[in-house]
């Protein structure tokens, strides 16, 4: 009876712990991203922000409305850690990210050898890309995606779960961070303030 009694305390404790911490679920994920990087960028997440080399949104601008029929959009924007790359003090990258079609062949080829263990692709190196659009008084963001490149062309099925939300003035986070071998080394930067958008009703 002392061990139920212990293991229902430590499952209350757990379901608490998840109530304070809401699991959002993965991002989408783009150019050579990956869940473990992914991990360590919520990792980060919690640090102080810093906006000194935040990126700069090219679109869509501050207080855009986007019509009900409009088509999904492409977020853009530009970022000092990817002009920075090729800084000489940095150096050209000898830890580039493999390219997205040679992770999922490596991943194929791990379960493939070792069906029984987990495979995991290979530790990302690169500037990284977070961003989240949020409602107003959403405890998770209503969309996300990571991505190691500087554009987001919105897919129409979060585009579709987007209008849920029409008429709503919607924000737009990007956190941003260098990685090496899936360590922050550089980062992470955040937008002072997210830019605000909205989806009208119909």
């Amino acid at each position: 009876m002392k061990w139920i009694a212990l293991g229902a305390s430590l499952l209350l404790a757990t379901t608490a712990c998840e109530t304070e911490s809401p699991d959002c679920g993965e991002p989408l994920y783009g150019g050579d991203a990956t869940d473990e990087a992914w991990r360590t960028m919520v990792d980060v997440k919690g640090l102080p922000t810093d906006s000194s080399r935040a990126v700069t949104l090219i679109a869509p601008s501050e207080g855009t409305r986007y019509p009900a029929d409009a088509a999904p959009p492409v977020l853009e924007w530009s970022s000092p850690l990817r002009a920075s790359l090729q800084h000489p003090e940095r150096g050209t990258p000898s830890l580039e990210a493999t390219p997205r079609r040679e992770r999922a062949w490596a991943s194929w080829l791990g379960e493939l050898l070792i069906p029984s263990a987990h495979a995991h692709l290979p530790p990302y190196t690169g500037d990284l890309y977070w961003v989240e659009i949020s409602a107003p008084g959403s405890a998770c963001p209503v969309a996300q995606f990571l991505t190691s490149e500087l554009v987001w062309r919105v897919d129409p099925l979060t585009w579709n779960e987007l209008s849920s939300h029409a008429g709503k003035t919607l924000s737009l986070q990007v956190t941003s961070a260098y990685l090496a071998q899936n360590r922050v080394t550089e980062g992470p930067y955040r937008l002072a303030t997210p830019l605000t958008f909205v989806r009208e009703a119909p």
